[in-house]
């Protein structure tokens, strides 16, 4: 039985979210349960160094974990090889053309499972947070078909990274890089990515301290 350190009730509409001190060690960062997935309280959450995540069967479940993954704009660069590929690769990378088509395609369940952990409630929240200017996307194209791409939100100074997909070698990592140079030039100074994984990590993430990011997350 999952024991969850705070309750949320779908009613509160004060936003509010327990400290993330309180965030249990095991599972990392489990912090509370239940509440909705309306834009007001993701951006409350994400505010806060919260974020959701669920599998399908199970109620809202929030996290702040700690450490954090996260990437630096400033000082990612692509490998030697990716550079190769991006001199001879003929896809095209965007800002915000295809928000909902790129949503839509990171719904889809990947090779490994049957369930994806974005359903329509939280689809919707973000395509209306993109329509408000807070969610953005970053597509790769092969002539007008989308092959790649990724979203996530703004807050202050952090780009809340959510989820990418790709459906040619190196479509997302192309869509990354977008990303990235896009940061660097709205002056955000670190890309949330949340969890540690290896795809993540290959990509030059790195991790701090949740009381560092908090700290990032502050400054607006």
């Amino acid at each position: 039985m999952l024991i969850v350190p705070y309750g949320i009730n779908p009613k509160d509409t004060s936003y509010l979210f327990p400290p993330v001190e309180d965030a249990l060690d095991e599972p990392n960062g489990l912090l509370a349960m239940g509440g909705d997935l309306s834009p007001d309280r993701l951006l409350s959450a994400y505010s806060a160094g919260i974020f959701p995540w669920s599998n399908p069967e199970e109620p809202i479940l929030w996290w702040s974990p700690d450490p954090r993954c996260v990437f630096y704009p400033n000082e990612i660069q692509p490998s030697k090889s990716m550079r190769r590929f991006m001199r001879k690769s003929s896809l095209k990378t965007t800002h915000n053309q295809a928000f909902e088509k790129v949503i839509g395609a990171c719904q889809q369940p990947r090779p490994y499972s049957d369930e994806t952990w974005i359903n329509q409630e939280l689809k919707d929240s973000f395509i209306e947070l993109h329509h408000q200017g807070h969610a953005h996307s970053f597509e790769a194209w092969d002539n007008d078909e989308l092959v790649g791409g990724l979203y996530g939100l703004k807050v202050n100074g952090v780009f809340c990274g959510e989820s990418m997909f790709s459906l040619q070698t190196n479509a997302s990592k192309l869509a990354f890089y977008e990303l990235v140079n896009w940061c660097n030039e709205q002056a955000i100074d670190l890309i949330d990515g949340q969890v540690e994984n290896d795809h993540l990590m290959s990509l030059g993430a790195t991790l701090i301290q949740r009381e560092l990011f908090l700290k990032y997350l502050s400054v607006a």
